[in-house]
């Protein structure tokens, strides 16, 4: 399918792991599936998730404040417990604890009242089905014993040599199906994140089928890269990738250094990096999807309020080199991120640090018509100096004064006399 318009022009999501193992603040899924907690006491959880300050228009409303045009909830992750009402089994927070209701339509009722897209995470793998560990992964052996994947003597992941079961498999992607189904029928969510896809191969999942299902439902859902073949943009994690990948892309990156809610993580990236996280991946052609955990009574901590509020008041100063832009100046021309208007006659250049007598940006063929500081309309002399026939001299920008820098990141707008034109060449010989 094309790409919906929407997605790449949304810039910033907001990715909440909300769940059971909130309550005693351990990884989600994985601290039973690591054996760091008993499975027992990790579902012990539910009995202490109540939900009892779950206020979704608080969340829409604070996404929207960080600038965030869309949001991602986990529906439902490897520990296989569902936040809304499913019909498939009991294993939800509606049936089992007391939160006792639906968790995803007040979440995608709130969203689409503020105007922001509605994406709802969902694990390929269920740890916990008692259908799931019916087959294995045929490269399991040559997974590296570092991989989730690889321990080939967890329970919750692959049938034992010998003990596959294709019927259970069978049953197991009637369950997923079915519970697909629901969230796409029910909610029709604009973007659908799948994830524990690792687990097995494309053939396996019947990854193909499931498409089809998705989108004979709602042909304009976006899905994740997770989705393999079927995937509509890539989802490096936690990390800004050197390198752009190909085509739409989003970065997943938490506040803090957990995904889901922990007691002790106080290990929260400032504003400043979060600028900084930003604006190298939108000035690359990317999305930032920034990852918070709500407590298990579904408020979101100071902390992290703090760090969205910052963020969306960057935004809200220079959202002209935000929304509305394409991927900036390829590294080298400039030292630091950049964007790129969409008419390609605008280039915004980020400065983290304080410049120092000037700015300089290498390769432009343009004509520079007039620069200005981004927020406080100042405008900054420049000139070019150098270039030689085809190779074309350096722009230098005189630095902004004092008063017009921004404490994160200041932004300079460059206004062009046409359509960006660089030079990439090794210079003259």
């Amino acid at each position: 399918m094309t790409m919906q318009p929407w997605f790449p022009a949304a810039k910033l999501g907001i990715f909440l792991h909300y769940g059971i193992y909130a309550v005693d603040g351990v990884p989600e899924s994985w601290s039973f599936y690591w054996g760091e907690v008993t499975h027992e006491r990790y579902m012990k959880q539910l009995d202490g998730f109540t939900a009892s300050r779950y206020d979704p228009r608080a969340w829409a409303d604070l996404f929207a404040r960080s600038g965030a045009r869309y949001a991602v909830l986990t529906a439902r992750h490897h520990d296989g417990v569902a936040l809304w009402d499913t019909a498939q089994g009991d294993l939800s927070v509606v049936r089992r604890s007391p939160a006792g209701r639906d968790l995803v339509a007040g979440y995608v009722d709130a969203l689409r009242e503020r105007g922001l897209k509605v994406g709802l995470y969902y694990s390929h793998s269920d740890w916990n089905h008692p259908d799931y560990a019916s087959v294995r992964h045929p490269d399991i052996e040559r997974w590296p014993p570092s991989h989730p994947g690889g321990n080939d003597a967890n329970p919750y992941s692959h049938a034992a040599h010998g003990e596959e079961d294709p019927a259970a498999w069978d049953r197991f992607l009637a369950y997923r199906d079915a519970q697909v189904g629901e969230l796409v029928e029910r909610f029709r969510p604009d973007l659908l994140w799948f994830d524990g896809e690792w687990e097995r191969t494309e053939q396996q999942w019947r990854i193909a089928e499931l498409a089809r299902l998705i989108l004979s439902e709602n042909p304009d859902t976006v899905l994740n890269a997770r989705m393999l073949s079927h995937g509509d943009y890539a989802t490096p994690e936690q990390g800004v990738p050197l390198e752009a990948p190909d085509g739409p892309w989003e970065l997943c990156l938490t506040v803090n250094d957990s995904w889901g809610f922990q007691h002790h993580d106080d290990h929260h990236k400032s504003v400043r990096q979060l600028v900084r996280y930003f604006t190298e991946t939108i000035g690359m052609g990317g999305n930032l999807l920034l990852g918070v955990g709500p407590r298990e009574d579904g408020t979101i901590t100071d902390a992290q309020i703090e760090r969205l509020e910052g963020l969306g008041t960057w935004i809200g100063r220079h959202s002209d080199a935000v929304y509305g832009t394409v991927a900036g100046l390829p590294a080298g021309h400039h030292y630091g991120p950049s964007t790129l208007s969409a008419d390609r006659r605008t280039l915004y250049l980020m400065c983290f640090d304080v410049p120092r007598e000037s700015v300089a940006v290498r390769g432009l063929r343009n004509r520079v018509t007039r620069v200005t500081v981004l927020g406080t309309g100042t405008e900054l002399d420049h000139r070019v100096i150098g270039g030689l026939d085809a190779v074309p001299g350096v722009t230098w920008i005189d630095a902004p004064g004092e008063a017009d820098l921004d404490p994160y990141a200041t932004v300079l707008a460059v206004e062009l006399d046409g359509e960006l034109d660089l030079y990439r060449g090794a210079g003259r010989d």
